[in-house]
């Protein structure tokens, strides 16, 4: 296992559409992380200066570091396919290339999340040789494994790209934008969901399974959760144990429409983030 810094990486790539929603991520984070040293990397390819600038504020009230990296590069120059897919769902898988080489590993997150728990635990994982760690949205059995083996002629199970560990000096060697380019040329009628299905197809392999209840819990399948786990999986068990929620599909926890089982937690941290805000604007006004 290589040697980890004691600040946890976290990597995030969006645009401006899910702004919002990342900044109500990273304050459940601080909040249920506390003491923790984070290091934030915004990788994006279109936010404005101040765009950046409001989510710094964040990172500093939280004592995090942030480091804002715009990437220029055109990664669907002469690949006419591929530009319908927003250019940020390349940035993960490409991240190792990106980022500097003195980082070795990172946490990406969705900003469709909550950290409600201790992240520490996800940043120290021994990968045991992967390059990546992910989790698996199986439903109460596995048939969904079975449809996207048939579907994208894999062997491993599918993994979703929401919450991922990756070994950065691995990636660097291991993943290749033309291998990326080439998969999606050749089976863009087959791809669902192409980044996620691109990381299934090259890379399923190498990415070692973590539990879905603890580090990618999809907000929707509470009653399958309770079920699968003969009723042990019931709320309390979900607010000591799990440590990422993934508020996966639609509506989103911020939609009108949404009134799930966790759209009142989201909309909780949501408004604790707008009071830090508002104590933010007032300390900059006294200044």
């Amino acid at each position: 296992m290589e040697a980890l810094s004691d600040e946890i990486n976290l990597l995030v790539t969006l645009n401006s559409g899910y702004l919002e929603p990342l900044k109500v991520m990273l304050y459940s984070a601080h909040a249920n992380n506390p003491g923790e040293r984070m290091h934030l990397w915004l990788v994006h390819a279109s936010l404005t200066p101040d765009e950046v600038a409001s989510v710094r504020r964040l990172t500093t009230a939280f004592g995090w570091e942030l480091s804002a990296e715009r990437v220029t590069a055109d990664f669907t120059a002469g690949v006419p396919l591929i530009k319908r897919y927003p250019r940020e769902m390349y940035f993960r898988l490409l991240s190792g290339q990106i980022l500097p080489k003195s980082v070795k590993r990172v946490i990406y997150l969705d900003p469709d999340l909550l950290v409600i728990n201790n992240l520490r635990p996800l940043w120290t994982l021994d990968l045991a040789g992967h390059m990546l760690a992910a989790a698996v949205h199986r439903g109460v059995t596995n048939l969904m494994d079975s449809v996207n083996q048939l579907r994208l002629g894999t062997t491993t199970s599918y993994f979703n790209s929401g919450v991922l560990v990756i070994d950065l000096d691995q990636a660097r060697t291991k993943i290749k934008l033309s291998d990326i380019t080439q998969t999606i040329e050749k089976y863009e009628s087959e791809l669902i969901l192409p980044d996620q299905d691109i990381l299934n197809f090259l890379y399923g392999p190498d990415i070692l399974e973590i539990s879905e209840e603890i580090w990618n819990y999809d907000t929707r399948k509470y009653l399958m959760y309770q079920t699968r786990s003969l009723n042990q999986h019931e709320i309390h068990w979900v607010m000591a144990n799990t440590v990422i929620l993934h508020y996966c599909g639609t509506p989103k926890p911020w939609d009108p429409a949404s009134d799930g089982k966790f759209t009142g937690l989201f909309l909780n941290y949501q408004q604790q983030l707008q009071r830090l805000n508002g104590r933010l604007r007032d300390g900059e006004n006294e200044s």
